[in-house]
């Protein structure tokens, strides 16, 4: 089967599905000939046989767009939730403990532990490769968390770790973007079980720039062995690898599909390692170009205002 990206293109109607092929875009639906997959939603609802249509159309002489002058719009319109891995590096768990003045955890295996998760919204908190951000009055302390985002491909409950991998579409890149001055509710006492405010820490509008496009999992064998790095104005912040998660992907859907149905166009953050703002301390500000890279997916840029 030919190789492809999966994107969601500005077409001259609104959104479509398309398939990156070189230096072209086509549209899915032309090329399958299925009017199901004008939406990437829509190819991942059908997903079992939507990858095999994907890859026979793929290999198909059928004329495309120039994907330079092409707007891509965020991969998936739109995801019913975004999970994000809290503290799933060892390098970020152990700086961000520095930061606060506390001793280094024990790895969270050692402990019996099981990943843990919160909620970004599947929808306004998505921005789109080349998206201006706007962060003025949000956060003084704006950070930058770069991460290999999984995209679900298949309805997953109760899912054994050894089969976990099977449910993964594909998988694309996503700043997990910070207000870090807006995660503890002022005027509660520090020790109070209420203190913190998720929401405001972690979704605002453009919170989860996310893309360029999907990459499908058959094309990436191993995602625990994937070069990630992030940069601020040129300038490298986070360079690492994905062999340092502390809990692998594998491990994140089965423990999240035994909480609850993962459904397909669902993504799933799976942490950042160290180099992050709040351990500098540094922070984004208007104007400010961040570009993420992670290997064998592409590069994502967004601009803060």
């Amino acid at each position: 089967m030919a190789s492809y990206k999966l994107v969601t293109y500005a077409g001259a109607d609104g959104p479509r599905a398309g398939l990156v092929i070189g230096d072209e875009v086509c549209d899915a639906a032309t090329l399958t000939g299925r009017a199901g997959d004008q939406s990437v939603l829509g190819i991942l609802q059908d997903w079992t046989a939507g990858r095999e249509r994907l890859g026979n159309g793929a290999g198909s002489p059928v004329a495309g767009q120039p994907l330079a002058t092409t707007k891509l719009l965020t991969p998936i319109l739109w995801p019913s939730a975004i999970y994000c891995a809290g503290a799933n590096y060892a390098d970020h768990a152990a700086e961000m403990a520095r930061a606060s003045g506390r001793s280094p955890e024990p790895d969270p295996h050692t402990l019996g532990l099981k990943p843990w998760h919160f909620l970004k919204a599947g929808r306004s908190t998505l921005a789109a490769p080349d998206d201006t951000v706007q962060i003025t009055g949000l956060s003084k302390t704006m950070d930058w968390e770069i991460e290999l985002a999984a995209v679900i491909g298949l309805a997953a409950k109760n899912v054994p770790l050894a089969a976990a991998l099977d449910y993964v579409a594909g998988y694309t890149i996503a700043n997990d973007l910070s207000a870090r001055d807006m995660g503890r509710r002022p005027n509660v006492p520090d020790k109070a079980p209420f203190k913190f405010d998720w929401v405001a820490h972690k979704n605002f509008d453009g919170s989860c720039p996310l893309g360029p496009w999907i990459v499908p999992s058959r094309d990436i064998p191993d995602p625990q062995q994937l070069g990630l790095k992030l940069w601020v104005n040129d300038v490298i912040k986070q360079d690492s690898n994905t062999s340092q998660m502390i809990f692998t992907l594998a491990e994140q859907i089965a423990h999240l599909s035994s909480r609850i149905t993962l459904q397909p166009g669902d993504v799933i953050l799976t942490g950042t390692p160290a180099g992050v703002g709040a351990a500098r301390p540094e922070f984004l500000k208007p104007g400010d170009v961040v570009k993420l890279w992670i290997e064998n997916i592409g590069t994502l840029t967004n601009r803060m205002a």
